[in-house]
């Protein structure tokens, strides 16, 4: 690509939970449930035990599709030919967007002055844009988008 890039941008999900911390819920959720399991042995229901381990594999489980979906990431590149969307995870990378920059336009809709929804726009196709920012990250990047266009098309 010869072309200028006036943006590249990669857009990660937040995560708000460390490996660390996963590790501390995890064993508080265990500690529970084995005290839980403990009781209800002494109760004589011996299934609830088993319930309580499916149980604990269920958020694992949870928390591990999570950190895999933290790995896949978003890639907006703006050149003055070209905008390219690309879905990159550690293993590949996949072209999900590409549009000539001067025919692109950026769609926001806003709900009670937050920004709900961000699109790429032409020629009556459109594709969804930064679903993993908050409202207020999105409306920084849809202005920051749509002023990386706009120099590409001037030139700048």
């Amino acid at each position: 690509m010869d072309s200028l890039v006036y943006m590249d941008a990669v857009i990660t999900p937040n995560r708000s939970l460390s490996q660390r911390g996963f590790v501390v819920l995890i064993s508080i959720v265990t500690a529970f449930n084995v005290a839980a399991a403990a009781v209800f042995l002494s109760m004589g229901a011996h299934f609830v035990p088993l319930f309580l381990g499916l149980d604990l594999l269920a958020v694992i489980a949870a928390f591990l599709a999570s950190y895999a979906a933290a790995r896949r990431v978003e890639r907006v590149l703006v050149t003055s030919r070209e905008i390219r969307v690309v879905q990159e995870t550690p293993a590949s990378s996949e072209l999900v967007w590409e549009s000539p920059t001067a025919f692109t336009r950026v769609a926001v809709e806003i709900e009670d002055e937050r920004v709900v929804d961000l699109r790429l726009r032409v020629s009556g196709k459109e594709r969804p844009l930064a679903q993993a920012l908050s409202p207020a990250e999105r409306r920084d990047f849809a202005k920051a988008l749509e002023t990386a266009i706009w120099r590409a098309k001037r030139g700048d």
